[in-house]
């Protein structure tokens, strides 16, 4: 039957490994749940056949958190009648589903509660270890705002259980505070009953008798409304406290009122074992060795049932420890198998990718070699092009430019020698060659306008690197830029030759230049 429910759970697990991942809370109840509460206390067999039928349910329908659920709620049934055994079983099987399906808020569940099982089996060192594995991965389902604080206290609240168990009281103060501390970072004002059950025992140990009663009679009128079943503790506590302070009447009368909640509703089992012996104990010291030997026997025979021999939880109690660690190293072996062939395939993938990255950086690299080889000739083509077609413009623009100079040269002489003759009507003549003329400053728009269109960077050029050149300066940079003699700008910009080899001595000081240095030459760099 156990068998054939786990290869049920694998084959469960394996479909769903990657569709449940995502962070739930664990304690949310279900009908199967819901049923089983109301049974526990009066009809246990029905409880467990109830929560038996929510596992084969949620193992077909292939829910993983309700079946990881009822799986923890079984195992708590089994652990508080002290069947540890069956307990240890169906957590293990539960830890085995949250630990495939990556659900880390189930794992932090049953971490804890495994702690409580190795608590019952007085393995102290085994239960703190389980108790902070679930401490430490809760904190960190904290911090990814997957669970809220309220679990941190339920976890440190464990700690001090086994800690007050084991009469480390010096730890267990110690997680006591953390308890109040993180309650306190929830809310200023929020109380925990079982938090305050933990503080009246201590106040006992610390001596002080009546601060405790107080307020485990204020934790016992709480528990009577809440949760009657937490009452076991509760009881246990108060005579532990008539116990310490030397009131052994209350002390037995308490004991047994714990004695009787365990039986009544079937949780907290573990505390019947500690009322035997003490009550045990506490009759003897009174003399009274009939009811000291009627409680030596009832703890024995339980002691006997949880961990004797003959008992089944003997057998868990020297397996307990092997089978989910064997079970997690053969998942490890295998894991590494997958991740060593993973890696291996890996590396020759790594191999061939460094090889293909290697064919096309070199091929990229040559491509980028002849791409900016051939964009470098084919500017350097067009740049040619360009200059040699200003220079053709520009011997268009000289050759017009002289046209116009022997045109009004031409225009000059003839008015001269019409002016020497008598014989015709020299004013008439002169009215009409005036009429073809053109003015100096008309002959020069007309050349600056067409050496702008060809040489159009020029102008803004040499105004950035000279920004005090004026207009005439301007005009004269042109015109020794394309050869002009002093003489053919002195016919074009309509000024004398002295004045043109005045202003060129201008222009060379305001240029900057040596002694030594050409201004046409100069002029062709621009």
């Amino acid at each position: 039957m156990k068998r054939s429910r786990l290869l049920k759970v694998f084959s469960i697990v394996f479909l769903l490994n990657f569709l449940f991942v995502q962070a739930q809370e664990p304690y949310g109840t279900n009908k199967y749940i819901e049923k089983a509460n109301q049974l526990t206390a009066k009809k246990l067999d029905s409880a467990i056949f109830y929560l038996e039928q929510g596992i084969d349910y949620y193992s077909k329908q292939k829910d993983t958190i309700n079946l990881i659920n009822n799986l923890c709620q079984l195992s708590e049934v089994y652990d508080n009648v002290l069947d540890y055994g069956k307990s240890y079983d169906g957590y293990w099987e539960a830890l085995i589903l949250a630990d495939l399906s990556n659900d880390n808020i189930s794992k932090s569940r049953i971490y804890q509660e495994l702690g409580w099982l190795y608590t019952a089996y007085r393995r102290e060192e085994e239960s703190l270890r389980y108790f902070n594995m679930s401490l430490k991965l809760k904190k960190q389902l904290l911090k990814e705002k997957k669970i809220s604080r309220e679990y941190l206290v339920s976890n440190y609240f464990a700690i001090v259980n086994c800690y007050r168990v084991n009469h480390n009281y010096t730890m267990a103060k110690t997680y006591l505070d953390s308890c109040e501390l993180t309650l306190k970072k929830i809310d200023p004002y929020k109380k925990s009953y079982y938090v305050e059950t933990e503080k009246g025992y201590f106040d006992a140990v610390a001596g002080n008798y009546e601060n405790a009663l107080n307020t485990l009679n204020e934790t016992k009128h709480f528990f009577e409304k809440k949760s009657p079943s937490y009452l076991t503790v509760v009881y246990f506590l108060i005579g532990e406290v008539y116990n310490l302070k030397g009131d052994f009447k209350m002390a037995i009368m308490n004991y047994k009122e714990s004695l009787k909640f365990s039986e009544m509703y079937n949780k907290h089992m573990g505390y019947k074992q500690f009322n035997f012996e003490i009550l045990s104990e506490l009759y003897y010291n009174q003399g009274n060795f009939k009811e000291a030997i009627y409680y030596n026997k009832k703890a024995q025979e339980l002691n006997e049932s949880i961990f004797g021999r003959k008992s089944k939880n003997h057998k868990h109690l020297f397996e307990i420890k092997d089978r989910y660690r064997l079970q997690k190293e053969k998942e490890k072996a295998l894991l590494k198998e997958v991740q060593i062939e993973k890696l291996e395939d890996q590396k020759r993938i790594g191999f061939l990718q460094n090889i293909l990255m290697g064919v096309v950086v070199v091929f990229m690299f040559l491509y980028g070699v002849l791409f900016f080889r051939n964009l470098r000739r084919k500017h350097k083509l067009e740049k040619q092009k360009t200059n040699e077609v200003m220079m053709l413009k520009n011997r268009e623009l000289t050759a017009s430019a002289l046209q116009l100079i022997e045109k009004e040269e031409f225009i000059s002489n003839l008015k001269q020698s019409i002016s020497k003759s008598d014989a015709v009507d020299t004013k008439a003549i002169h009215n009409m060659l005036k009429g073809f003329q053109s003015s100096p400053g008309g002959n020069w728009k007309e050349f600056e306008a067409r050496f702008t269109s060809i040489n159009q960077s020029f102008y803004k050029k040499i105004r950035s690197k000279y920004p005090d050149l004026g207009q005439t300066d301007l005009k004269l940079c042109a015109l020794v830029k394309l050869g002009f003699s002093s003489k053919e700008m002195s016919s074009l910009l309509g000024i004398t030759i002295e004045s043109v080899h005045t202003s060129r001595y201008r222009l060379r000081k305001k240029l900057k230049l040596e002694k030594g240095e050409n201004l046409i030459d100069f002029m062709s760099t621009i």
